[in-house]
Formats: C-alpha cells, structure tokens, sequence
C-alpha cells in the first residue's frame, strides 16, 4: 500500500474514475430527470410523454431544471459507483486467485456484480431521495412567495420544528373549521388549536408534499434520519439485479470480444493476457450496452422506489402505524419488494428513457476513465 501511494497510481486512478463518474451523470442527467418526473407523474388515467414532462420543466423552473439536484446524485455517484466497482474488483480478485489466467466465468461476474449493487443502495439512498424530491420540484407549481410571506399566520415553535419554511394553507383551514364550527365546542380559539396538531401542520389534514420536504435537515426533522433510507429493500433489489446483469452482460461481451481478436492471431494464443488489451472505444460500447440491458431488468423496482421517495411520511404517522401494527397494503411479494398494489399498471412507465441514460452514462463513464487513465498514468 504504502508503494502505491508513493508512486501516485491510486491517486490518479481515484481520480480519473470521479471525473468520469461526474461528466457521465451531468451529460446524461436531463433524462434522468425526465425519467423521474415520468415515474412520478404517472397515473391510473395520465401518461405523460418526454416532450410533456421537458415543457412542464421549462414553464416552471426553466432550462436549468432540468439539472436540478444534480450536485446530490454526483455525490452519491461517485461513491456509489465507487462501491459497485470496488467490491466487483475485489471479489473477481478473489475468484481469479489461484488460476493460471485472469478468467471470470459469467456467472462469478453476476455473483460479484450483485454484492456490488447492494454496497451501492447503501451508500447513495441518502443522496437519490434529495435528488428525487428536487426533481419533482422542478416540475412543480411552486407558491407565490410574496403572497405567502404577507398572510404567513403566526408559527407554533412545534410546527416550525416539524416542518420549516412551511406555507399554510388557509383556504384550507377555513374550510376544515367551517365544518366542525357547526359541532359542540368550549375552545375559545379553534383555528389556533387546530394549527397546534402535526397533521394540519399545511391546513389540508395531510402530510406535505415531496417540494416541500427537500432538504436533509427537513426529511430528519420531520420524518427522520430513517427516511434517508426509505424503501431500502426494492433499492437493494433494483441494484442487485442491474449489477449483476450489468457485469454478466460485460463479462460475456468481454470474452466475445476477446475470442474474436484471437481468431485473427497466429498462433493462437493460449491465454486472455496473450491476446492483449481491447479496444477501449470497444469497451466503452460494451458498457453502454450492459448498461441498457441491466436498466430495463431493474426498472420495476426502480419506479416503485422512486415514487416511495416522494411519499411523506411523518415521523408521528410512522409510530402510530407502528403501534397500530398496521399491515402495507398488497400482496406478500409486493409487500417484501416495497412495490405497492396501486403502482402495477405503471412499472415499466419510463422504461426507454432509463435504457437510455443508462447506456449514456455507462459509455461515458468507461470511455473517459480509460482516456483519463491513458493520458495521466506515465506508461
């Protein structure tokens, strides 16, 4: 260890892989973003179309909505991708040990690629739901500001706590009075005590929307440090599934490409070091491929995920279903997965834009860590 440090490969490999990651997620990030909102806004009755979801964007909060969140989903790349790669290379390390070449069987590279995708739910969930919910804001009618800082009533140190920067409101409010003015009460001022309960903390009776709750210190205060992590399981399952595709496809790509260069050579080569070094452009193509494939087998999960980051779940809700012992709703599977029963009829909603954010940032990832590596490790 103390070599390569002196020697600066590890240094210049980290990196050359977080630029990489970096340049991937931004040139590719619009259709992420419309992906989600499609995810999102989808419904029993609406589909909505990429043009749709572009325009909605650029009405509300103009071309750089389209970016929006994206410094929180570079964070989480980089050491997501991070994990998903380290924990690939240490484990095909140890597959390999022992063996006369550096051969992986397809199947090792699945096992491997999963354990991989599970190190990366875990890493970037906290950073993927912020991400998410500024998206969703994007695409949002936002309040008039004015307006709501000049009839802001008066905040309870409580609801302030729960919910900051809040906007109550009051045509709500009223109305929910109006209908239990009509009940026997001894309360001198109802309005007031209605506003000191969680849940009419936005004067509707229910939890705030996903634009409102979008900072990490608003989803710990409101619904806990938990929520970071929500709906980890069909995260895990989602990346399980698109690591081990992915590095499954790659792997059997790999000894394709590798089979068809040592057709040509004389002799034949007896082992993968003897044939050489891929092309990279080959390479990077191979990855944007795997990473079409792996996105299409994983995208239920990934839509029943996204759309459980935009549901708010109070911390005092949580605890009542807890005591409740409040079963989700839907059948075993769909229970254990995190997919719910009314979210059936639109998993695969977005599917081809992800195939195609995938394989863009896959391509770009691999292609530009190999020319980075190329241009800054002395050969």
């Amino acid at each position: 260890m103390e070599k390569l440090i002196e020697n600066h490969q590890f240094a210049t490999h980290a990196i050359a892989a977080s630029a990489s990651v970096s340049l991937g997620s931004a040139l590719a990030y619009p259709l992420d973003t419309i992906k989600t909102i499609i995810q999102v806004g989808s419904g029993p009755s609406k589909k909505l179309s990429p043009s749709q979801v572009v325009n909605r964007v650029f009405r509300f909060s103009g071309y750089s909505g389209l970016y929006s969140g994206l410094g929180w989903l570079t964070l989480g790349r980089i050491s997501g991708v991070g994990a998903r790669f380290g924990v690939y290379e240490i484990l095909t390390a140890f597959y390999k040990d022992g063996r006369r070449d550096n051969y992986v069987q397809v199947s090792e590279a699945v096992l491997a690629g999963m354990v991989g995708g599970a190190a990366e739910t875990v890493m970037t969930s906290p950073f993927e739901l912020i991400k998410v919910r500024q998206q969703v804001t994007a695409a949002s009618r936002a309040p008039n500001a004015a307006a709501a800082a000049e009839t802001a009533p008066v905040i309870s140190p409580m609801i302030n706590k729960l919910l900051r920067r809040y906007a109550l409101d009051m045509k709500s409010l009223t109305q929910t009075v109006n209908l239990l003015s009509v009940l026997n009460h001894k309360h001198p001022n109802m309005t007031a005590a209605l506003q000191e309960y969680p849940w009419m903390m936005t004067g509707t009776g229910n939890p705030p929307s996903a634009m409102d709750v979008k900072r990490p210190l608003d989803v710990a205060s409101l619904e806990g440090v938990r929520a970071l992590w929500r709906n980890l399981r069909s995260g895990l399952i989602r990346d399980c599934l698109y690591g081990g595709v992915f590095f499954g496809t790659w792997q059997f790509l790999h000894e394709a490409m590798i089979g068809w260069k040592a057709v040509g050579m004389n002799p034949l080569p007896s082992s993968e070091e003897e044939v050489g070094p891929l092309s990279p452009v080959a390479v990077s193509i191979a990855a944007g491929f795997s990473g079409a494939i792996a996105a299409a087998a994983s995208h239920s999960f990934d839509t029943a995920r996204t759309r459980a980051q935009c549901v708010i779940l109070p911390k005092y809700t949580a605890k009542e279903r807890k005591f409740l012992k409040w079963n989700k709703p839907g059948k075993r599977l769909e229970r254990w997965t995190g997919i719910h029963p009314t979210d059936r009829n639109f998993l695969f909603r977005g599917i081809g834009i992800r195939m195609a954010r995938s394989s863009v940032a896959s391509t770009i990832i691999v292609g530009s860590y190999y020319l980075a590596v190329d241009l800054l490790v002395p050969k």
